[in-house]
């Protein structure tokens, strides 16, 4: 029944099959399934359950949610996209003050939104990301069916024009931003009433549609779109259709803004009629019209393909340098498998000297998806290696079959790490800074080695999470430990609140550390 979204949508192109590693898609991956017990995501704490508003102090109801403002959240940000010339979109450019006050933008929703979710955004997820995979979040655990996931988004430098439609504009001016937004309108009644199965209309921003309530239960005075108005449902649709509605944007005081009831009503209610007669067909139709929602992004942006689980997915693996000997350390998670089905599993590693050993994997515990119906087994691993024979690669051995990427195996970098010769100066007891030595280990046969560098992760206000690179010099006489490493020494400095990984350029190509670095952790330089 609904068609594509115009063509135009389609600006972004889409990257290639997802192999470990892959820091960018290793950090999206984990954020979209990761949610509990292990890694737990930053987002869907604040989901369950779904009526949570995080800013209600104690035994107050203010009848709002945190759902209905971030699937409104994502869907403000987005309506600035303009398929003509390729601007606006998704890119969280929202989160600019100058954007947020626009009367297009009522409310104190967006600060809401933004104050709970920015946090979870870093150097490989950006903010605009974080708030489409909320919109996934939110419909996939509170009621509606899984939704595709891409990311790849780039955050906006600067706000966006204008252009998001309000509730007294007439049904041609909400059909033109529709169709300026690439939306046909057959879709703005499906992406409207899709909205709308979460939240209501709140009276302080919005005094010309809701009346003061006085209510204990409701002190924000909400009135919402439906009767389960923090659950995906089609109660919005089958409300409307059965005259029992108490949308405020249908049977509102002011028809003047009510534009619920002409965007419904503009194809004669077909539309809405087929939503309230088949709860599946509004949930498949949500969650296609959300993901394109969400992967409305300004033109030259490169999206990923859509995001899938990794079967067998390494997650912290750390190596250092200790005492002269190679610590190789991390987890392993098996989706969608139970303890009992994963079994014994052994890792075959692979080192420079051509030769290849093996550990046995401890089972460490189990993980789950936010819904608790997929649950994936994990297992741990800590074992020493010889400095000289390093990794290059590992594979694991499941029940008698090789888990390898289908032969690619699970590469693993040993030119450079964290040492932990690395000590603490001083420690400011009051402010918590901390200043220190770091030390990296470089092996020294590592060819097309360019630079060695501390990454410090950082949130800028225009261009968002950003990462500051500063070059760790390469000692004219470095002293060699473990036989083939160089330690490689930079003077820092911390607080017990920030860390930093280590990067470096090897043959054209940039890596990375997964492990952040804490300068109070260290022992005290001797």
């Amino acid at each position: 029944m609904f068609t594509l979204f115009l063509l135009s949508l389609w600006l972004a192109t889409f990257t290639t099959a997802y192999i470990w590693p892959s820091p960018k898609l290793d950090a999206l991956e984990a954020v979209r399934f990761d949610q509990l017990d292990f890694n737990r995501g930053p987002i869907t704490s604040f989901i369950q359950p779904c009526s949570t508003f995080s800013f209600d102090t104690a035994g107050i109801n203010s009848g709002r949610s945190n759902v209905a403002d971030w699937i409104r959240t994502a869907y403000h940000d987005m309506a600035t996209h303009n398929v003509q010339d390729g601007t606006g979109g998704l890119d969280a450019s929202i989160r600019f003050a100058a954007e947020r006050q626009r009367p297009e933008n009522a409310g104190d929703g967006f600060n809401n939104t933004l104050a709970a979710l920015v946090a979870a955004s870093n150097r490989y997820v950006s903010i605009a990301d974080i708030l489409a995979l909320a919109v996934v979040m939110v419909v996939e655990n509170c009621g509606g069916t899984e939704m595709a996931f891409r990311g790849g988004r780039v955050d906006a430098t600067e706000p966006n024009a204008p252009g998001v439609p309000e509730p007294q504009q007439d049904l041609d001016s909400h059909i033109a931003s529709f169709a300026r937004q690439g939306v046909t309108q057959e879709e703005m009644i499906g992406l409207v009433a899709c909205g709308h199965t979460f939240g209501g209309v709140q009276h302080d921003p919005f005094p010309d549609i809701v009346n003061e309530m006085n209510l204990s239960d409701n002190t924000e005075s909400v009135a919402h779109f439906d009767s389960t108005s923090f659950r995906f449902d089609n109660n919005v649709a089958a409300e409307y259709i059965t005259s029992s509605t108490l949308n405020p944007l249908v049977v509102g005081f002011n028809d003047t803004t009510n534009s619920d009831k002409r965007i419904f009503g503009s194809d004669g209610n077909v539309t809405m009629q087929s939503f309230s007669d088949s709860p599946s067909l509004f949930a498949s139709t949500c969650a296609d019209l959300f993901a394109r929602m969400i992967d409305t992004v300004p033109r030259g942006v490169e999206l990923t393909e859509v995001l899938s689980p990794l079967p067998v997915k390494p997650v912290f693996l750390e190596l250092t340098l200790a005492n002269d000997t190679l610590q190789l350390s991390g987890q392993v998670r098996f989706w969608n498998r139970s303890e009992a089905e994963v079994g014994v599993v052994r890792m075959l590693l692979e080192d420079h000297l051509g030769a290849t050993s093996n550990v046995t994997l401890e089972f460490a515990g189990m993980g789950a998806a936010m819904d608790g119906q997929v649950k994936s087994a994990w297992y741990e691993f800590d074992t020493s290696l010889d400095p000289a024979a390093g990794v290059q690669l590992v594979r694991f051995v499941v029940n008698g079959a090789v888990e390898d990427q289908g032969g690619v195996g699970f590469a693993v970098q040993d030119a450079f790490l964290f040492s932990e010769t690395s000590c603490v100066h001083d420690v400011d007891e009051q402010s918590g800074e901390a200043t220190g030595r770091l030390d990296v280990a470089v092996r020294h046969d590592t060819a097309n080695l360019s630079r060695v560098y501390v990454e410090t992760n950082g949130l800028d206000e225009i261009r968002g999470p950003t990462i500051v690179e500063t070059d760790i010099p390469r000692p004219a006489q470095p002293l060699v430990v473990g036989s083939v490493y160089e330690l490689w020494s930079l003077e820092v400095n911390s607080t017990v609140v920030g860390g930093f990984t280590i990067g470096a350029e090897i043959g054209g190509e940039t890596y990375s550390t997964t492990s952040e670095r804490f300068v109070p952790d260290w022992p005290f330089c001797k």
